[in-house]
């Protein structure tokens, strides 16, 4: 909770005092304009990241195998267009980082190994297969 409530108030006044210093460098028209250029180009990319993430899965899908990474770097990639929307240059950094897929392999391999279990050693349960003899 005490950390939602410090990104909430962090992050606007980061994006604020970042758009009165490049305001200041490059003038107001053109932190406006460079916004909305973020904006369009970032989104369209995510867009283009998106159908590739999608062909992905769908061929994982066609192999039968379960498209995990697929699934999550979906997310990721809805997660990173949505930076992009909001108005902001520390916003569109990390949106731009999480679209391009080198750096994202990167942050999701890293997650993975923090949250990694091993299946095989929790399993509890024997599979198999029962056949009711009482049954007439």
């Amino acid at each position: 909770m005490n950390t939602i409530l410090i990104l909430l108030i962090s992050i606007p006044i980061l994006e604020i005092y970042l758009f009165i210093k490049i305001g200041s460098y490059i003038g107001a028209f053109n932190t406006i304009s460079l916004i909305f250029i973020t904006a369009v180009v970032g989104v369209a990319y995510a867009r283009y990241e998106g159908f590739n993430t999608l062909r992905s899965g769908m061929s994982q899908l066609i192999k039968n195998e379960l498209p995990i990474y697929e699934i999550i770097s979906g997310g990721a990639l809805a997660f990173a267009a949505l930076l992009l929307i909001l108005p902001g240059f520390a916003t569109d950094l990390i949106g731009l980082i999480l679209i391009f897929p080198p750096s994202r392999k990167i942050l999701l391999k890293s997650f993975s190994k923090k949250y990694n279990t091993n299946n095989q050693q929790k399993r509890d349960y024997i599979d198999g297969e029962f056949e009711d003899k009482d049954e007439k």
